[in-house]
């Protein structure tokens, strides 16, 4: 049997020091109404990267990256659990349900070089303290705007405001003065999430959720102050606040994330809001002409027994036949609609390809058995709370994440930060399958380029470690390609499981007919530490064949 060959591009990424220079400069403190401040320099520390390819018709490929600390020891605390947050007051929980101690000793004794080098260089975080939700992501005036669910107290959840931040490029990031906090009685224990609007005449709308002084979940409307601003610093709350609560039957905690708006065939708007009743995920719809009075509209746009809640609905149309994205408010011929939602009770964010019927108010999905909740997720890592927009500059449509990563909370207050951005991605449907969609870094990331080296036509044998030499870098792009011969594919025996996906693949270092083949990334020199971005090809029993694209964090 033919062995697969490997392609390898290896780049070195700019130093993200040099990403700092603000737009703005003298800049003073961040809040509401105060001026912009710059970004503060990030503190880098070079890593080796000692890269090994594993690639095998029935093992693994995997580069790995050796870091000069050395691997790190897991160490832990007798301290309690952390406080649970978020979940008592109705969003989905907020810590990391991490347990930070052990009977065998102390804590680990970070330091704050230690801590200060986990910080990245080019995943958007803000300049300290807690992070989460993407929210209103849009371009205006030249500027890509970005708002975040923050805590400008401290690195754990609460407090919870509207941070915002604008680009030209995804890679440099001024950071402006909160754009909403908790100062009215409808939004008194925090403006949590939702999305922006950008109208055919030029007004800009954002619908959020606040949770009220009665902790109840209720959709207002913020408008800016001054449209010929492209910068966008000063918002204004509709004085009618609140514009919508939950419906009768729903619970006041159970009603939250409102959507962009799409317009109608009639000229009307509509917008979608997450719920759920009992175990059944819903998503209820609003229809409305001036955004301040909002008719509900009969029936549920989508639901799905035994999902939970849904936070974080995203609706959104893609083209069966174009390269491009599609504003939200496309409809019509050659267009399908997705429909994505944030399950409460896992914390995964699950997303289907189907058929929007605008008379009906429904959203069927193509395929019933890969239904939102139950069927495929966008990422298979630490990602949540997924939110995109529609690029009018590129005619895309990008795709933002929060990463709520996995350190402790008692780590993340040792830091003095939690949480980064996933880096924003451009979405398309696969044609080929016409269920999955394509997801890929935005071009401009491929800016951050510098020297690199090519590896091509590597052949690997089953079992096998190919190092590739490669330079030391802060960060580092790597592109790896593999060929499989058609013989070897066709020959893969069918699958015992059927249902075959990466929680039952053995981890990386159970071997298939075809697979695991891929990349190690973070792998210290003995391979005691590493982890494992691998491929497998199995075969159902209807003869097709499947990839699966999994992570083994078991190292």
């Amino acid at each position: 049997m033919a062995v697969p060959e490997a392609t390898v591009a290896y780049h070195r990424i700019e130093d993200p020091s040099s990403y700092n220079t603000p737009l703005l400069h003298n800049c003073g403190g961040g809040g509401a109404g105060g001026n912009l401040r710059s970004r503060r320099r990030w503190v880098t520390t070079t890593i080796a990267l000692a890269c090994l390819l594993i690639v095998s018709v029935a093992c693994i490929g995997l580069f790995t990256f050796t870091s000069k600390h050395g691997p790190a020891t897991e160490h832990v605390s007798n301290g309690a659990m952390p406080v649970s947050r978020g979940r008592p007051e109705g969003v989905s929980e907020k810590t990391n349900r991490l347990v930070v101690g052990d009977a065998n000793g102390p804590p680990y004794p970070w330091t704050n070089n230690m801590l200060t080098w986990q910080r990245t260089g080019f995943h958007f975080q803000p300049e300290k303290n807690w992070m989460n939700d993407p929210n209103g992501p849009m371009y205006y005036k030249g500027f890509y705007h970005f708002f975040y669910q923050y805590n400008p107290n401290g690195a754990v959840w609460g407090d919870i405001v509207w941070g915002h931040a604008v680009s030209k490029d995804f890679v440099h990031w001024t950071h402006l003065p909160l754009a909403l906090v908790p100062d009215q009685w409808y939004d008194q224990n925090g403006v949590w999430s939702g999305s922006a609007t950008l109208l055919p005449d030029g007004q800009v709308i954002i619908l959020y959720t606040g949770s009220s002084n009665e902790s109840a979940q209720l959709q207002n409307l913020a408008y800016p102050a001054n449209l010929s601003d492209p910068l966008l610093v000063d918002w204004v709350k509709y004085p009618g606040n609140p514009i919508i609560g939950p419906p009768k039957g729903i619970y006041k905690k159970d009603f939250r994330d409102p959507t962009t708006a799409w317009r109608t065939s009639e000229g009307k708007w509509r917008i979608t809001v997450g719920s759920k009743a009992g175990r059944t995920g819903a998503a209820f719809v609003y229809e409305t002409e001036d955004f301040k009075t909002y008719r509900l509209l009969p029936g549920v746009l989508h639901a799905v027994p035994g999902t939970g809640m849904w936070e974080c609905v995203d609706f959104f149309p893609v083209s069966i036949n174009s390269k491009n994205g599609l504003d939200t408010s496309t409809n019509g011929k050659g267009v399908k609609h997705v429909m994505k939602v944030s399950l409460d009770d896992d914390r995964h964010d699950y997303y289907s390809v189907g058929t929007y019927d605008e008379t009906a108010n429904t959203w069927t999905p193509d395929n019933p058995q890969n239904d939102v909740g139950i069927g495929i997720r966008y990422d298979y890592g630490v990602f949540y709370a997924s939110k995109t927009f529609y690029d009018q500059k590129k005619g895309r449509r990008i795709l933002w994440g929060w990463i709520s990563e996995s350190d402790s909370e008692k780590s993340d207050v040792l830091k003095g930060w939690a949480s980064v951005q996933s880096i924003p991605r451009t979405l398309l449907l696969d044609q080929k399958t016409g269920t999955h969609l394509l997801q890929w870094p935005v071009e401009e990331i491929e800016s951050l380029r510098l020297d690199g080296k090519d590896f091509n036509n590597i052949k690997v044998e089953a079992g096998a470690v190919i190092p590739l030499d490669v330079e030391s870098s802060s960060q580092a792009d790597v592109v790896a390609e593999f060929e499989v011969d058609k013989a070897a594919v066709e020959a893969v025996e069918v699958s015992p499981n059927e249902e075959f996906n990466c929680a039952s693949s053995g981890r990386a270092s159970q071997r298939g007919s075809l697979g695991p083949f891929g990349i190690l990334v973070l792998a210290d020199p003995s391979r005691s530490e590493q982890t494992s971005l691998h491929f497998y090809i199995s075969k159902t029993s209807s003869g097709s064949h499947k990839t699966s694209f999994c992570t083994d964090q078991s190292r």
